[in-house]
């Protein structure tokens, strides 16, 4: 049993730790407006752009000379897994569950006698999948000195993508990430970007109503323009999903684990009171019995 001055120490160090799990969850809630106002923001951009690519996909349909970011180059041997995690911990199954999703894609792909590659974008989910995918990791992307992020960092990442493409290291590309929903609700998503997988996307075909529209420059001309840039708003996207996802995770971990510290604090100092009463009554018993001893 522990001592009266280890109930103490036990006390002390989970109030120590319930003030540091309360700051978080105070300063995770203060920056998940900005997060969820910044995702929020950039989602009708993406889902415009993918209708526009749904309806000059369709204007293009039975044309030769299509770009390979839209028709694909043929083959589905190699893919290319980019999987977006958070830099920082402490954020419940946030980084797991996207790990997760990225594990069981690949292991999939595997299975199917595919060549996987990947890309880690975020210092979390390195760590999870290079215990087991060490080997096939060919880069990884650090964004610890971000301090909120731009387009241009997403714009980088694209750009190594498409470099990769035009090498001809992979066929497929598929996007990993954390879409949010509420700060107890983020779900993880996979996202094909290469090729452009415009017709399961929310931006579907819009509705032209009979109308007949003539494209200025040729839709190849606007395609190869928009299909580039595509790739830097939907990574884009995902690191402002993960952001606010991270920070509605970061608050309900911090605000369970303030919980549980107060719930500790309470059994603690119940047990501390409890064995405590017990060495007084002990004390009062052997001074009374060595009174009537005399």
């Amino acid at each position: 049993m522990a001592s009266l001055k280890d109930l103490r120490n036990r006390i002390a160090s989970v109030k120590a730790t319930q003030k540091i799990t309360k700051a978080m969850q105070m300063v995770a809630a203060a920056k998940l407006r900005k997060a969820q106002e910044a995702a929020e923001a950039a989602r009708p951009y993406a889902s415009r752009m993918g209708g526009v690519l749904a309806n000059l996909s369709a204007a293009m349909e039975g044309r030769e000379g299509g770009s390979a970011l839209m028709a694909g180059t043929g083959r589905q041997d190699t893919h290319l897994l980019i999987v977006c995690t958070a830099e920082r911990g402490l954020c419940g199954g946030f980084n797991s569950n996207i790990a997760k999703l990225a594990r069981e894609h690949a292991d999939r792909l595997i299975r199917d006698g595919k060549t996987v590659k990947i890309i880690c974008v975020g210092k979390k989910g390195y760590d999870v999948l290079r215990r087991k995918y060490d080997h096939l990791i060919v880069d990884r992307v650090d964004l610890r000195e971000v301090k909120r992020v731009a387009f241009s960092d997403a714009h980088d990442i694209a750009g190594k993508v498409l470099s990769m493409f035009d090498d001809g290291e992979y066929d497929v590309a598929t996007l990993f990430y954390s879409e949010f929903k509420s700060v107890i609700s983020q779900i993880p998503t996979a996202l094909q970007i290469i090729p452009a997988n415009v017709a399961s996307s929310e931006g579907e075909s819009a509705d032209l109503g009979g109308a007949i529209y003539d494209y200025e420059p040729e839709e190849s001309e606007i395609l190869e323009e928009l299909l580039p840039r595509n790739i830097g708003v939907q990574i884009f996207r995902a690191l402002l999903e993960n952001a606010a996802s991270e920070q509605g995770a970061r608050m309900s971990a911090m605000d369970n684990a303030t919980r549980n510290a107060g719930e500790m604090i309470d059994k603690l100092t119940m047990s501390y009171n409890r064995q405590r009463q017990a060495q007084i009554t002990k004390e009062l018993i052997e001074i009374i019995s060595g009174a009537e001893a005399v």
